[in-house]
C-alpha cells in the first residue's frame, strides 16, 4: 500500500506538447535524406532518446548503416531546428491542468520532479515558467540511459531523498510506464487508457486529475484503473 510522497513527471505530452515540433524537425530531416517519415512512424519515437530516435528514423529510411560521425551531425541538425521552434513557446503552452497539478501537489506536501529524456528540458521549463514548481530536474543531460531503463526516475527519487516506493510517475508513453515499474514506482498513465494498459492509474490529462482520489487509490493498494 504505497503512500505517495513524490510525483515525477515526464515532460513532452504530460506538462507540455512539444511533440509537434519534434515531428516537424524529424520529418524535415527525413525529407532532406530523401524518404517519407509519417506521423505513424513518429509514434515509435515517443519517450525515447534523441539518438535512439535517429536510429529509428534511419531504419525507416533504410539508412541504418550510417557511420557514427554522420549520425551525430544529423542529430545535431535536427536538434537545431527543434530548438529554433522552441523559441515560440510561452507560458500559455503549458498543458491544461499541469501548472495547477504541480501547485496542488506541493500544497499537500508532495514533492515534485521532472524525469525526461529531453536535453532541452531546461530551456522548455524556462519558457513555460514552471521550473520553480519542481523540486528536482532530471533530464537527458544527467540521465544517459533511455526509457524503459528506469535511470531518469531513480535519479529523480534520489534527488528528492525518497524511496522509489513512495513515488508516482506521470507518463504518456509505454516506455515510460515500463521504466516506472522497473524502477519500483507506480505509474499514472496520462492519455487514452487503451494506449497505456500497464499503467496503475489513468487520467486523460492532468486537467482531469483528482489528486485526493489518486492518493486514496494508491494508499488502498487498489488494482489498475480501467
Amino acid at each position: 500500500m504505497p503512500i505517495i510522497r513524490a510525483a515525477l513527471f515526464d515532460l513532452d505530452g504530460v506538462l507540455v506538447d512539444t511533440a509537434k515540433y519534434h515531428y516537424l524537425a524529424w520529418k524535415r530531416l527525413a525529407d532532406e535524406l530523401g524518404f517519407t517519415f509519417s506521423p505513424e512512424h513518429n509514434e515509435r519515437l515517443k519517450g525515447v532518446s534523441r539518438m535512439r530516435s535517429l536510429e529509428i528514423l534511419l531504419e525507416v529510411g533504410n539508412l541504418g548503416g550510417l557511420p557514427a560521425d554522420e549520425r551525430e551531425t544529423l542529430a545535431a541538425k535536427k536538434n537545431a531546428w527543434y530548438v529554433q521552434m522552441l523559441g515560440t513557446l510561452t507560458q500559455a503552452d503549458v498543458l491544461p491542468g499541469a501548472r495547477e497539478t504541480l501547485q496542488s501537489l506541493r500544497a499537500r506536501g508532495i514533492r515534485t520532479a521532472l524525469g525526461s529524456a529531453s536535453k532541452n528540458a531546461p530551456l522548455i521549463l524556462e519558457k513555460l515558467g514552471i521550473a520553480p514548481l519542481l523540486d528536482a530536474i532530471v533530464d537527458g543531460n544527467s540521465a544517459h540511459r533511455a526509457k524503459p531503463d528506469p535511470q531518469v526516475f531513480t535519479l529523480g527519487a534520489q534527488a528528492l531523498g525518497l524511496p522509489a516506493a513512495a513515488c508516482a510517475v506521470f507518463e504518456d508513453a509505454v516506455a515510460g510506464i515500463e521504466a516506472a515499474h522497473r524502477g519500483g514506482m507506480v505509474a499514472v498513465g496520462v492519455g487514452a487508457a487503451e494506449k497505456l494498459p500497464q499503467a496503475d492509474y489513468h487520467v486523460p490529462g492532468l486537467y482531469a486529475l483528482d489528486i485526493d482520489a489518486m492518493l486514496a487509490h494508491f494508499a488502498a493498494g487498489e488494482g489498475r484503473t480501467q
